[in-house]
């Protein structure tokens, strides 16, 4: 059962650090766009939070 949690939060933090690149990258050009990347970004930090602490 906590194999399941761990290939999740292995997944999310994987998007949560592509999230947090984009956002950086789009800070130097446009940031209305960086913003909502890192917006979505805390979304996915959040849930792994919540993952962490079902386990």
């Amino acid at each position: 059962m906590f194999g399941l949690f761990s290939d999740k939060k292995a997944k999310l933090k994987k998007k949560y650090q592509r999230l947090l690149q984009e956002s950086y990258d789009l800070s130097h050009s446009n940031r209305k766009l960086s913003d909502q990347k890192a917006a979505e970004a805390e979304e996915i930090k959040a849930q792994i939070e919540s993952l962490e602490a079902k386990e």
